[in-house]
């Protein structure tokens, strides 16, 4: 029961930073990667939120379960920040179409990057453990 409401928490704040990224979306120096981390907080949050509505249904051991979790709550932030960051750096190595006409100094690529990377590889292995974890009947 933990874990199912800490992931209703994380889902619910990042939903929350999400709306706050929306409002200033406009001041940063890429409106348009602005209004993509909106965009990917707001399904990010969900997710996380849906998650801990399904969390019961897992059928996980204890350390599984527990990375499952964790990953995804990583995943869900780190892609949020990495391209808000983005946003305001001005970034556009790693997000050409949303980036386009933008540059950055190396050390802000390389920042924006290592979220979206490690944001994405998190989230790839928390779903693989969570369809493994809803397969077959309870």
């Amino acid at each position: 029961m933990d874990r199912r409401r800490r992931l209703y928490w994380h889902g619910i704040f990042l939903f929350f930073l999400s709306l706050l990224s929306g409002v200033f979306m406009q001041t940063m120096t890429n409106p348009r990667m602005g209004l993509a981390a909106h965009t990917s907080g707001v399904a990010s949050g969900t997710f996380l939120a849906v998650l801990g509505a399904l969390w019961s249904e897992l059928r996980l051991g204890a350390r599984a379960e527990g990375a499952a979790c964790w990953l995804a709550v990583y995943g869900a932030y780190a892609g949020w920040a990495a391209v808000q960051l983005g946003a305001i750096f001005g970034t556009s190595r790693m997000t050409p179409i949303a980036g386009a006409g933008h540059t950055a100094p190396a050390y802000q690529e390389a920042i924006v990057n290592f979220g979206l990377a490690t944001g994405a590889a998190a989230l790839l292995v928390a779903c693989t453990l969570l369809l493994w974890g809803l397969r077959g009947r309870r």
